[in-house]
């Protein structure tokens, strides 16, 4: 009768080791999970600029900057599984400078009650998105920020040209 007795205790020796084996491998993915969702949501949003673009200060900026112009944003919210909230921003881009684009880039941000952001982000939408933007043509320009909680003041948005490049 002793060998069954250790037949039994074996397999609830193996059963419990099974069982935290499994509780210890469950506890390490929740973690690296939660250490991906911190990182992704207080992460800078890392976009890479227009090179060789015309930006604020020079002349040709501040001449043109007027004539790319951005109709009003607008946005919607949705809250994501992952419990924080994702806006996109939409807009329009008129090219009324009589030049072709063949690079825009546009700053997109979610602004406090003091103006201040609480999270921008700048894209490269020409010619990423579409290769050039003719004289007197328009473009769809839709940007997502997302990582924002309930807890933020989202009072405005924006969207602004901060860079372009035109067809030699």
């Amino acid at each position: 009768m002793a060998a069954p007795d250790k037949r039994i205790e074996a397999n609830e020796s193996n059963r419990t080791l099974i069982i935290a084996v499994a509780v210890v491998a469950a506890v390490l993915i929740a973690g690296v999970f939660y250490v991906l969702m911190r990182v992704s949501s207080r992460g800078p949003s890392v976009d890479t600029g227009l090179q060789g673009a015309i930006r604020a200060g020079s002349p040709q900026f501040e001449e043109y900057k007027s004539k790319i112009v951005l109709d009003d944003p607008e946005a919607t919210e949705a809250k994501r599984a992952l419990g924080d909230i994702v806006m996109s921003l939409q807009t329009t881009v008129r090219n009324l400078s009589g030049k072709t684009l063949i690079g825009l880039e546009i700053r997109a941000a979610v602004v406090d009650y003091d103006g201040k952001p609480v999270k921008e982000r700048n894209v490269v939408v020409i010619p990423t998105r579409q290769p050039e933007l003719a004289p007197n043509k328009t473009m769809q320009v839709a940007v997502a920020l997302d990582g924002m909680k309930d807890t933020d003041a989202r009072a405005n948005i924006k969207m602004e040209v901060t860079a372009f490049k035109f067809k030699e």
